[in-house]
């Protein structure tokens, strides 16, 4: 199958980032098989995509997402919290109990829609329902697959609900992980969840780390995303968060930090040196009033920040924006972390996902796999290589995504689903299921 995107200006990010006005793309097999002036590629081919008008871009990566969180939208039952650790205790540690099966899969393929929709085409997602643990992951893959995107799965393992339901937790990373591998596929992988340093106790992260090392997977957790996580370390076992985990063989160069609103200087160097990543989440962390991660600092160590949106979203430039605000107030200066920042989304998302889906991910160019959006776009200004991160953080991200591509599978095509399922039919399912939710909540 072939596909000729034409006539579009091609944004093509990677190492040798390129504005390429009115040119095509040539897809086949769903990878990238040439970029070219648009006049140098004519013919026939099976689908032909005019991009006139628009930015033809790699598809967007979140890469911390939470999907089961879909379904509290417009919820009020929850107490009011004074604090982040009643966030979780009034809100989400109740819901996670009631969630089922069901839940775990309706919840997920509504936000993938959704991601469809705001061209993001890969996710990591931390997913958690204790006592509907076993088969969850997999209803999440099931979800990705009729959805077409690249997903990856873990189990938040916590021991907040006993040592059955911890151990259930470890059960399904590990099968997860193991089906995975098996599998080989370049849209479906696997990480080794834990929930947080404050929910795990010493037995419990030895468990997992002999556990996740001997599969060789990378570890996804929450890291001081609240001080109280560095307070509860300190108190109870005499050293900080990223110590703690550094401790029992958490950090490794496939592993992702969540947050890290809290780590100090000597944690950086830690991170740092152990190649791990930190995932984050500005518009979360400002919801829940932990604070703003020091991404200025953290790059300046040499950690590579990602970009997540911790359920908040799935359009990820609106995250990007968000990241580049609460910089400039972090570090008191408004012309601070531009760099650092567009970094996350645009560069460090991408390697990250490349090594861990085994593709070339987030850059336009020969052999790299045909993940990409069209989004409407007339530059008002000079438009090119030294302008261009300035376009797609105040310009490009306030547009609409027309089209969406996944592997050379057009997913959305002039703002329309081209997808095998009812987007109503799911929407009334997933509102029915909500209901039932609310009231056992």
């Amino acid at each position: 199958m072939s596909i000729l995107i034409k006539n579009g200006t091609v944004i093509t990010l990677g190492k040798n980032n390129r504005v390429l006005k009115n040119h095509s793309v040539l897809i086949e097999n769903g990878r990238i098989l040439m970029i070219a002036p648009s006049k140098k590629l004519m013919g026939r081919y099976t689908t032909v995509i005019d991009a006139e008008n628009k930015v033809v871009m790699p598809g967007f990566i979140n890469n911390h997402m939470h999907f089961y969180s879909t379904m509290v939208r417009g919820l009020g039952k929850a107490k009011p919290s004074k604090d982040f650790n009643e966030v979780l205790k009034n809100l989400w540690w109740r819901l996670d109990k009631k969630l089922s099966l069901k839940d775990v899969y309706y919840s997920a393929i509504v936000m993938m829609i959704n991601a469809i929709k705001h061209g993001t085409t890969t996710l990591i997602d931390h997913h958690a329902s204790p006592f509907a643990i076993s088969g969850s992951l997999f209803e999440i893959a099931k979800a990705a697959t009729i959805a077409g995107l690249r997903v990856s799965c873990c189990y938040e393992v916590s021991d907040r609900d006993g040592k059955k339901v911890r151990d259930e937790g470890i059960r399904e990373n590990e099968e997860f992980i193991r089906w995975s591998k098996k599998e080989n596929s370049e849209y479906i992988k696997a990480m080794f969840g834990l929930h947080a340093s404050f929910t795990l106790n010493d037995d419990t992260l030895e468990k997992v780390s002999d556990t996740g090392n001997s599969l060789g997977a990378g570890f996804h957790i929450h890291c001081a995303e609240a001080i109280s996580d560095e307070m509860d370390s300190l108190k109870r076992f005499g050293m900080r968060v990223v110590e703690r985990l550094n401790k029992f063989g958490i950090l490794n160069d496939k592993s992702i930090l969540a947050h890290c609103v809290h780590i100090d200087k000597k944690e950086m160097d830690i991170i740092a040196r152990r190649g791990s990543y930190v995932a984050h989440n500005p518009q979360s962390n400002l919801n829940n009033a932990v604070g703003i991660a020091d991404v200025v600092g953290m790059s300046k160590k040499g950690i590579k920040v990602l970009l997540g949106t911790d359920a908040m979203t799935v359009n990820m430039p609106e995250e990007l924006r968000v990241a580049l605000w609460t910089q400039h107030l972090r570090q008191n200066n408004p012309s601070a972390g531009f760099m650092e920042v567009a970094r996350t989304l645009l560069f460090n998302n991408p390697e990250f996902a490349s090594e861990h889906f085994g593709v070339r991910l987030g850059e336009i160019s020969e052999g790299a796999v045909a993940d990409i959006v069209l989004i409407d776009y007339i530059p008002p200004t000079e438009f090119n290589e030294n302008t261009v991160l300035g376009h797609i953080i105040y310009g490009i991200s306030e547009e609409v995504v027309d089209t969406t591509i996944v592997g050379g599978r057009v997913l959305m095509k002039n703002k329309k689903l081209n997808l095998d399922i009812d987007e109503e039919e799911i929407y009334r399912k997933s509102r029915e299921l909500s209901k039932k939710l609310w009231e056992r909540f």
